[in-house]
Order: structure tokens, then C-alpha cells, then sequence
């Protein structure tokens, strides 16, 4: 199994999900992509990756919302994140969750 979930709460109740490589997050990095209804509730859950803020809000949305890994792995992409991570608004645990298992993200 290749998850983690962590300690750390992307909200009440609902435990962060963390994979356990930047690796083997191999999601789009450019085109529209389009968030399931489990991810975004709102009727425009399309996102146009060469928008440097369609981007950014994808991230913070898949990264809070999911409880899947395999959402992480289809649609974040692990270079990208590095990348945009100091840029990204996420709760308190959800950050936590991450830089404690890919510590390099703390200095990206």
C-alpha cells in the first residue's frame, strides 16, 4: 500500500491522505482538467492548468478533499507540486501531513 494517512486532519474527522513518493504523483500538467463532484461541489470544477490561479485552487482542493490516493496520483503531479507548494493555501493539517513525510517540501 502506498498511502499514508496521517495524524494530521485535512478537517474535523476526516484524516489527510498523503502518498508515500512525490513519485508516483504523475497527474496532468497542462490542458483543462475536471474535478469529480467528491472533490469540488460547485458546477465550474473545470481548471485550466496553464492558469498559474486555476492551477493553485485544483491543488488546495484535491489536496484538502480527497480521501483517495488515487485522486492524488491521477491529478497532482509531484514535480508541480514541489514547485507550487509555498504558494498553496491549505489547512494547517494538510500541510503538516505532507511536509512530514516529503520533507523536502518544506524547503521547496
Amino acid at each position: 500500500m502506498s498511502v499514508v494517512t496521517s495524524a494530521y486532519l485535512a478537517r474535523p474527522g476526516r484524516p489527510a491522505v498523503v502518498t508515500r513518493t512525490l513519485a508516483e504523483l504523475t497527474g496532468p500538467t497542462r490542458g483543462i482538467v475536471e474535478l469529480p463532484v467528491r472533490l469540488m461541489w460547485s458546477s465550474e470544477r473545470a481548471f485550466d492548468l496553464g492558469e498559474p490561479d486555476d492551477l493553485l485552487w485544483m491543488y488546495e482542493n484535491v489536496l484538502r478533499e480527497t480521501t483517495r490516493v488515487d485522486d492524488l496520483r491521477e491529478l497532482i503531479d509531484g514535480r508541480t507540486l514541489r514547485r507550487v507548494w509555498r504558494r498553496l493555501n491549505l489547512p494547517r493539517g494538510v500541510r503538516l501531513a505532507w511536509e512530514s513525510r516529503h520533507r523536502d517540501l518544506r524547503t521547496a
